[in-house]
C-alpha cells in the first residue's frame, strides 16, 4: 500500500484529490496539512468524506511527510517551494499541483507570477506531468509539476498539429472557457453566484500566467525547424462549477497537403486511456467529462478552408488538476494508470 501526504488540503483540488485517493484500491492517505485547519477531521470540512477518510487536518511537519512514499502539494503558487528542498533531501517523491516547477524558466516564472522563485535549484529536475507526452520520465521522476487546467486542455488539443508541423505555430488561437472552481476556493465578490450566474464574460485578456506554460510545452514537442510556438490565449468564465471548454484556432501551413485529420487525432490518442478522439462531426461538452479524468476532443476543418479548430474539454479538477495527478503518481509507482480514476461522468 502506497502512503500519501498532501500539503494543503482544503481547496478544490485538495478535497478533488482526496476523493479520489480515498477510494483508490493502492493508496493510503496518511498525513493531510493544513495550518489554519490543524486538529479539524477532513470529514468535518468536506461532509462527502464521511465513512471513507478517519483523518484530521495537521501542521506541515517534514518528519510525517517524510514517512510517506508519494507527497503531493495542492497549495497555492509559491508555497511548495519553501518544503520541497528538505522532502528532496529525504528522497520522498513529489507531485506539486501548483505551478512552482512547471515553468522552467525562473526568470519568466517570476514575471507571470510575480515573486522570485525561492527553489530554482530543483526546477531543472521537474518533470512537466502530462503523461501524453512525458510518460517515460515520468516514471523515474522525483518532482513532477502537474499541468495546469487551461494548459492540459490547450496542449492535449494543439499536440497532432504541431507535432506534424502542419500549422502556423506563431499564430495560434486558445479560447477557452472555466467553470468558477478555476478560480480556487477563498471568498471573492467577482466568485458570488450572484455575479457568476446568468453571465459570461472574458478575463485576463492582456495576457494570462498560463500562456508561457501552454507555448513551452508545445515548442518541447515542435520538430527541429518549425516556427517556434506562440499563442494568443483569452479565458473566460462560465456560469457553472466546474469543467473547460478550449476552442483551439490554427492556419494550415499547406491547405492543398493536409492528412486526414481525424486519422490524425485517433492515431496519436489510439493509446491514451483519457483521451477520447470524438467520431466526425461530433462537439465535445463539459457535461460529459464531469467528475472524470476524461479529455475529450473533436477536430473541425470548416468549409475545408486553411483554419483547422479543435475542441477540447476536460474536468478543470480532475483532468486539469487532481485527476492528472493521480494518474502520474500511478505511472511514478508502477500501477495501472486508470487506478482509482476508471470513473463514468454522471449525467444529467
Amino acid at each position: 500500500m502506497i502512503k500519501a501526504g498532501i500539503v494543503g488540503g482544503t481547496g478544490y483540488t485538495g478535497v478533488e484529490l482526496l476523493r479520489l485517493l480515498a477510494k483508490h484500491p493502492d493508496v493510503e492517505v496518511a498525513v493531510i496539512t493544513s495550518r489554519a485547519e490543524a486538529g479539524v477531521p477532513v470529514a468535518d470540512m468536506f461532509p462527502n468524506l464521511r465513512g471513507h477518510l478517519d483523518l484530521a487536518f495537521s501542521e506541515p511537519d517534514v518528519d510525517a511527510l517524510a514517512a510517506c512514499d508519494v507527497v503531493f502539494f495542492a497549495t497555492p503558487h509559491g508555497v511548495a517551494q519553501n518544503l520541497m528542498p528538505e522532502l528532496m533531501a529525504r528522497d520522498i517523491r513529489v507531485v506539486d499541483l501548483s505551478a512552482d516547477f512547471r515553468i522552467r524558466d525562473t526568470g519568466l516564472w517570476a514575471e507571470w507570477y510575480g515573486q522570485a522563485h525561492g527553489c530554482p535549484e530543483l526546477v531543472s529536475e521537474a518533470v512537466y506531468g502530462l503523461p501524453e507526452v512525458n510518460r517515460a520520465q515520468i516514471r523515474t521522476a522525483r518532482l513532477v509539476a502537474c499541468p495546469g487546467c487551461y494548459p492540459t486542455a490547450a496542449q492535449l488539443g494543439l499536440l497532432p498539429l504541431l507535432e506534424n508541423d502542419l500549422v502556423d505555430a506563431s499564430r495560434l488561437v486558445v479560447n477557452a472557457a472555466s467553470g468558477a472552481s478555476g478560480a480556487g476556493r477563498q471568498a471573492k465578490v467577482a466568485n458570488l453566484v450572484t455575479e457568476v450566474s446568468d453571465s459570461f464574460k472574458a478575463y485576463a485578456a492582456h495576457g494570462h500566467r498560463h500562456l508561457p506554460e501552454i507555448e513551452q510545452g508545445l515548442r518541447d514537442i515542435q520538430p527541429a525547424g518549425a516556427q517556434m510556438a506562440r499563442l494568443t490565449f483569452v479565458p473566460h468564465l462560465l456560469p457553472m462549477i466546474r469543467g473547460i471548454h478550449a476552442t483551439l484556432y490554427a492556419q494550415l501551413l499547406d491547405a492543398s497537403k493536409v492528412p486526414d485529420l481525424q486519422a490524425l487525432y485517433e492515431q496519436r490518442y489510439a493509446d491514451e486511456p483519457f483521451v477520447d478522439v470524438l467520431p466526425v462531426g461530433e462537439h465535445p461538452q463539459t457535461r460529459t467529462v464531469r467528475h472524470s479524468n476524461m479529455c475529450r476532443i473533436s477536430v473541425f476543418r470548416p468549409q475545408d478552408r486553411d483554419t483547422v479548430v479543435v475542441l477540447s474539454v476536460i474536468d478543470n479538477l480532475t483532468k486539469g488538476a487532481s485527476g492528472q495527478a493521480v494518474q502520474n503518481m500511478n505511472i511514478m509507482f508502477g500501477l495501472d494508470e486508470k487506478a482509482g480514476l476508471d470513473i463514468v461522468a454522471p449525467l444529467p
